[in-house]
């Protein structure tokens, strides 16, 4: 199943998981600089935010700006008309083929949303040229795990129970070992993984509702009839506010760099 979004509110609404995967990047590329002239893929790239600053750094280069969500792919195709240096196209990573393979991956705030990341990491390793780099985040072991549990408290209130009967999270939060093992299977070398904690403060509850409207709580929403989305989120929200007000999100970010080994 594909996840859809609300596109013009993550524009909105996505400054943080933005700021996080661009202050990777920027670490990175300290050590190893672009010459300018290289070939990307943006692995979730969202309304094409990421993709717009990764172009900064690539002024002869070219992006493959690649999303599941045909919202997201509208906007993005809006955002980038008519620049020929980006191609945006709807796929699912772990159907991910290219013609050419390219020099860099780059990709937040997406790969948890993924349950198979043996599969995943397969895949953008095919994409890769031998020595081309993986720059990745995304949430971690621990992430939002406040929220999570705020969330299946109201899941199994009596109003809410009938609708969530059989629910299975989807999402996968994968530790720093766990996610080295699978990038060497998957063909990377000179791997590094590690978490970091980067708590997210709401200015009302009202705000962290909206934002989890739209940016963590699209399954559970899509369960419920529409009366009962906003008492859900509210409810949730709520529940976190409860911890601690303004509230908090305790998100965990699980970070990447690895490159594919040569032939």
């Amino acid at each position: 199943m594909t996840l859809e979004w609300d596109a013009a509110e993550y524009e909105v609404l996505s400054g943080p998981q933005t700021g996080w995967g661009l202050n990777l990047l920027g670490r990175v590329l300290e050590d190893r600089p672009l010459g300018g002239d290289e070939s990307a893929i943006d692995a979730g790239c969202g309304t094409g935010r990421v993709t717009e600053m990764l172009l900064e750094r690539l002024p002869r280069g070219s992006v493959l700006a690649v999303d599941a969500s045909g919202a997201m792919i509208e906007a993005a195709r809006r955002r980038f008309a008519g620049d020929g240096r980006v191609r945006v196209e709807r796929v699912d990573l772990l159907q991910l083929e290219v013609e050419e393979p390219v020099d860099l991956i780059f990709s937040t705030a997406t790969f948890h949303w993924i349950k198979d990341h043996e599969k995943l990491f397969g895949r953008l390793a095919r994409a890769l040229k031998p020595g081309g780099w993986l720059v990745a985040q995304c949430g971690g072991a621990g992430n939002i795990s406040r929220v999570t549990r705020a969330t299946e408290e109201v899941m199994g209130e009596e109003r809410f129970r009938d609708r969530f009967v059989g629910w299975e999270d989807t999402k996968e939060f994968a530790d720093p070992g766990t996610t080295r093992a699978r990038l060497e299977a998957a063909g990377f070398g000179e791997i590094q993984t590690w978490l970091h904690e980067e708590p997210t403060r709401f200015g009302s509850v009202e705000d962290l509702a909206r934002y989890l409207k739209t940016v963590v709580l699209r399954l559970h929403l899509e369960r419920l009839p529409e009366a009962d989305q906003e008492p859900f989120t509210q409810a949730v929200a709520a529940r976190v506010a409860a911890v601690e007000d303004p509230p908090v999100m305790d998100y965990v970010r699980l970070n990447m760099i690895a490159t594919r080994g040569r032939e």
